[in-house]
């Protein structure tokens, strides 16, 4: 099975659905493979080993995913908020290619050889005139789409996702042809994000309309999902609370909204309280999953918020926290250092196996080589080390802790951040918190903690340092508070930890 199959499938068994676009006028499924094949021929004509995008979100996107399938290149959505010359040396590695640069972009790239660069308006111009392509043999083993990392530490990898992979996880998770006729889904992850190429393919293969914000406004949202009767959205853990903050100022109801999931970053528990107070009728849906394992490992859902959120026993209320059950089709376990499996309980780092995992990325910078040929993160019997901390209960719930990087160590005990930043949230002062480890020449690291006070709110360093301790206890106490307006967070809904702790190791500012 290959990713173009999808959209050949939606369109030979509901071509007259509105794939795209508004109800009233959008692009059928029909209309959809048609401009598909189109995208395929401008690829090909150009000599094009890539098919680069480079732009806000849009309603090319899908077209531009199915077309490169379709011409046996990898699609490549690259961060268009990236420095000039990351993004230029990134671009550089994926030539030759066709480039889908937005207007104001391509002055930032001028002179990176082996680009056909294509504004959005001379790219609808080609398809115009091109001639469909024929439908040939499409290789499951091949890259579809290529998605580089932040590369904050270094030069960005590229992570591979192979045809097999994406439809792997498609077919495993999606009914073909289940969504009823006015399902509508909000998209406004970045392109760039392996939500976004899920979204795609999930929407397409079940029947479900898209609808594209370029980039995502709360209030625009909001419209939006009333004015087009969306039904899914996905989202980050930032989005939703600023989402929640319009609906309650305009005491907006959204009676079409069914299926709400989120990912990307780590859910406050109180963020997710307000939700299911101020949406109740909303499903609520915890994605949680990689780039390297196309998309979603595990997922908590709807019936499984509702039984935490209104359960008075702690071990089901705690489930809130959780990313709920690995998918079926897939196998998690729980290891330690050297490699062992854990019982229910006990913390390691999580690993995961099944046919949609890539663990893969290019062994070299412009030759992704032949199936198989990447730089591969899989151990030998097909077990991929995620990086991130977590445990599962009796229950198989799974409870993702965050990167190991993150993990604060003091002495000889693992604090985890996430659980002092949520009792930091519960405090009615506080909006925004984020916590990390800073170094203690006592300790080997002590906690940190920057925090977002309330509009209006006060408190001091030592009430919350109180709050705290008689919550937790002494040793999760934050050492070091400082104050901020905001906290950062990268566009995929990231806390950005490395600034926060370069901040804390810092003296006060002055004043």
């Amino acid at each position: 099975m290959n990713t173009p199959m999808l959209l050949e499938m939606a369109a030979d068994g509901m071509g007259d659905r509105v794939a795209l676009g508004s109800a009233r006028d959008g692009l059928t499924y029909a209309g959809l493979l048609d401009r598909a094949r189109r995208v395929a021929a401008v690829v090909a004509e150009a000599g094009a080993e890539r098919l680069v995008f480079v732009a806000q979100n849009s309603a090319l996107l899908p077209a531009l995913l199915f077309g490169s399938g379709l011409a046996g290149v990898p699609f490549v959505p690259v961060n268009y908020r990236l420095a000039d010359g990351q993004l230029r040396a990134i671009l550089a590695r994926t030539a030759p290619a066709v480039a889908i640069v937005d207007d104001d972009a391509v002055g930032r790239i001028s002179g990176v050889d082996g680009l056909t660069v294509l504004s959005p308006a001379a790219l609808e111009a080609r398809l115009e005139a091109a001639t469909p392509a024929e439908a040939g043999f499409v290789d499951p083993d091949e890259i579809a789409v290529l998605l580089y990392t932040s590369g904050t530490t270094g030069e960005p990898k590229a992570a591979v996702l192979r045809h097999k992979h994406l439809a792997s996880y498609v077919i495993s998770t999606v009914e073909f042809m289940g969504a009823a006729d006015d399902h509508a889904a909000l998209v406004s992850v970045p392109p760039y994000h392996v939500a976004g190429m899920a979204t795609i393919l999930t929407s397409v293969y079940g029947g479900r309309r898209l609808v594209y914000l370029p980039q995502f406004d709360p209030r625009r949202w909001v419209d939006v999902a009333r004015d087009e009767g969306i039904t899914h959205a996905m989202v980050v853990p930032t989005m939703l609370g600023r989402i929640l903050d319009v609906v309650e100022t305009r005491g907006e109801k959204l009676p079409g909204l069914l299926h709400l999931a989120y990912g990307g970053g780590r859910m406050p528990t109180p963020v997710l309280e307000r939700a299911l107070e101020v949406l109740p009728a909303v499903g609520y849906v915890n994605a949680y999953g990689l780039t390297e394992t196309a998309s979603t490992i595990a997922t908590l859902g709807p019936d499984d918020h509702r039984a935490a959120f209104t359960s008075v026993d702690p071990a089901v209320r705690a489930r809130l926290g959780s990313v709920g059950r690995p998918l079926p089709s897939l196998e998690v376990e729980i290891r330690d250092p050297e490699g062992k499996s854990l019982p229910p309980g006990e913390r390691g780092e999580i690993f995961v196996r099944g046919e949609q995992v890539a663990g893969e990325y290019l062994s070299s910078g412009n030759t992704p080589g032949p199936p198989g040929h990447g730089r591969s993160a899989l151990t030998t019997d097909g077990w991929f080390p995620t990086n991130d901390g977590g445990w599962l209960d009796d229950a198989g719930f799974l409870f993702v802790e965050g990167r190991l990087d993150d993990v604060i160590v003091r002495g000889a005990e693992n604090l985890s951040p996430g659980e002092i930043e949520d009792t930091l949230l519960t405090h009615p002062a506080v909006a925004d918190a984020g916590v990390v480890g800073i170094p203690d020449d006592e300790w080997g690291e002590t906690v940190g903690a920057v925090v977002v006070l309330e509009p209006g709110a006060e408190t001091t360093v030592e009430e919350l340092q109180g709050w705290v301790r008689d919550r937790l206890r002494s040793s999760r106490m934050p050492t070091v508070i400082r104050f901020r307006s905001e906290l950062p967070y990268n566009e995929t809904g990231k806390l950005l930890r490395r600034v926060l702790r370069t901040e804390l190791t810092q003296p006060p500012a002055a004043g």
